[in-house]
C-alpha cells in the first residue's frame, strides 16, 4: 500500500512546490503593502501587520509540515493546494478586511481552512509518533480559541475587530509556544528549515524591489525618478546582504551543533517567531521605499509616514537581526545596534527634507554597516600577523616584506 506521507530525513531541502506555494504569500504580503499605501496612517500600520503576523503563523505552519514530510506528493501536496487555494481568497479579500460587508467574513473563513487542513494533515504525516500527535491535538486548543474571537471579531466590526484579532494573534502564539516547551514538536532537517525561512526572507525582500515600480507607475521618467529607484533597489540589497552574507550560515551551523529539545526550542524561538520583526521590518521599508519613489523630483519633503515607514522599518529589521543573534549565539554585538539607533534618529529629519535625503541616509549606514562588519575580526588579524611572523623566522626572510605581501 503507498504511504499517504514521506518522511523525511536530515538533508531534506526545500522543493520547488514549496517556493510554488509560496506565491500565494507573496500576492498577499502584496495587497497588505499597497492597503497601507493607500491608508497612510498608524492605523492602517498596525492593523496590517496585525494581518501580516496572522498569515506568517500559517506560513510556518506548513513550513515545520515540510520538515517532517514531503510536500511535493501524496496527501501533503494535495492539502497545500487547498491551502493555497484558501490563502489566495485571503489576499483577494485583505483589501476589505476592516471594512462592513462581507469580505472580512470570507477572509476568516479561508483563513481558518488554511490551519484546519494544515492540522489535519500534519496529524495524518504524525500518524506512529505518539508524542507529536498529542501535540498536534494540544494545538487544537488555542487554534479553536483564537477561531473563536476573529469571528466575535468579524462580526462586530470597527475597533472591537482590531481588538479581538489582536487577542486572537496572541492566544494562539502564546499556546503554540508554551505547549511546544513540552518537547513533542520534531525538528528533522535544519537545513530545511533554515533554508525556507531565507527563501521567505527574500520574497519579502522583494516586495521592496516591486515597491519601486509600483511608486514610479504612471510617473514620467526624470533624473530625481531613477535616482529614487536605483536607492530603492540598493536598500534592498543592503538588507539581503546583512541577512545572508554571515547571519544565516553562522545561524544554521548553531542550529545543527544542538540537539533534541534544546534544538526544537532554538528553531521556535529563533526562526518561527524571531523572523517575524525582520519581515515585518521589510514590509514597513517596502512602503517607506514605495512613498519615496512616489515623490521623487517634487519639492516637498517627503513627509513623517513615508519616513517613518522607511526609517522605523529599517530599524526594526535590525532590532530583528539583535533578537535573532541573541537567541542563536547569546550575544548581541555592537555595531547592529548603533546602525539601528542612527537610522532611526534620521528619521524626523529625512521627512522634513526632499524624498531622496531619507533612502540616501539608510544606505549610507548600512553600507558602512556592511564594511565595518566585513572586515576581519581583530583577533584574526592577530593571528595573522602570528602566522606571519612564524614563517618569516622559518624562512630566514624579512618579516616586514612578507606582512606587506600578506596584505
Amino acid at each position: 500500500m503507498r504511504q499517504k506521507t514521506s518522511p523525511v530525513g536530515e538533508d531534506h531541502r526545500a522543493t520547488p512546490f514549496e517556493l510554488f506555494f509560496d506565491l500565494v504569500y507573496v500576492f498577499a504580503i502584496t495587497q497588505l503593502t499597497g492597503s497601507m499605501a493607500r491608508e497612510r496612517d498608524a492605523d492602517g500600520v498596525f492593523r496590517g501587520l496585525l494581518m501580516l503576523a496572522l498569515l506568517w503563523g500559517t506560513w510556518s505552519g506548513y513550513t515545520w509540515l515540510g520538515n517532517h514530510s514531503r510536500a511535493d506528493g501524496g496527501l501533503l501536496r494535495g492539502g497545500m493546494v487547498v491551502a493555497m487555494a484558501a490563502m489566495f481568497v485571503v489576499g483577494l479579500t485583505i483589501p476589505e478586511a476592516w471594512a462592513d460587508g462581507p469580505g472580512a467574513f470570507v477572509l476568516v473563513g479561508a483563513y481558518l481552512v488554511v490551519r484546519w487542513v494544515h492540522l489535519v494533515v500534519f496529524a495524518v504525516a504524525a500518524d506512529g509518533d505518539t508524542g507529536l500527535r498529542r501535540q498536534i491535538a494540544i494545538t487544537w486548543l488555542p487554534m479553536t480559541a483564537s477561531a473563536a474571537l476573529l469571528v466575535s471579531g468579524t462580526a462586530l466590526g470597527s475597533w472591537t475587530q482590531v481588538l479581538l484579532f489582536a487577542v486572537a494573534l496572541v492566544v494562539d502564539w502564546a499556546g503554540i509556544y508554551l505547549t511546544a516547551r513540552n518537547g513533542h514538536w520534531r525538528l528533522r532537517s535544519p537545513a530545511h528549515l533554515t533554508e525556507r525561512h531565507g527563501l521567505f526572507l527574500i520574497l519579502a525582500i522583494g516586495e521592496s524591489v516591486v515597491a519601486v515600480g509600483v511608486g514610479a507607475a504612471g510617473r514620467p521618467i526624470s533624473a530625481g525618478l531613477l535616482l529614487a529607484a536605483v536607492l530603492g533597489i540598493a536598500v534592498a540589497v543592503c538588507l539581503w546582504w546583512l541577512y545572508f552574507d554571515v547571519v544565516a550560515g553562522a545561524a544554521e551551523r548553531r542550529l545543527r551543533g544542538v540537539r533534541g529539545e534544546e534544538q526544537v526550542m532554538l528553531a521556535v524561538e529563533a526562526y518561527t517567531y524571531g523572523h517575524f520583526p525582520m519581515i515585518a521590518g521589510i514590509l514597513l521599508t517596502a512602503l517607506g521605499v514605495e512613498g519615496v519613489v512616489a515623490h521623487a523630483g517634487e519639492g516637498a519633503p517627503l513627509g513623517v509616514f513615508s519616513a517613518l515607514a522607511l526609517h522605523g522599518g529599517v530599524a526594526l529589521y535590525l532590532v530583528g537581526h539583535l533578537l535573532f543573534r541573541l537567541r542563536t549565539h547569546r550575544t548581541l554585538g555592537r555595531r547592529r545596534p548603533a546602525a539601528a539607533c542612527a537610522v532611526l534618529a534620521a528619521a524626523p529629519v529625512a521627512a522634513v527634507l526632499p524624498p531622496l535625503v531619507g533612502p540616501a541616509v539608510v544606505v549610507a549606514v548600512l553600507a558602512a554597516l556592511i564594511a565595518a562588519e566585513s572586515r576581519p575580526p581583530r583577533e584574526q588579524e592577530w593571528a595573522r600577523t602570528r602566522e606571519l611572523r612564524g614563517s618569516s623566522a622559518r624562512r630566514g626572510t624579512d618579516y616586514v616584506a612578507l606582512r606587506e605581501g600578506g596584505r
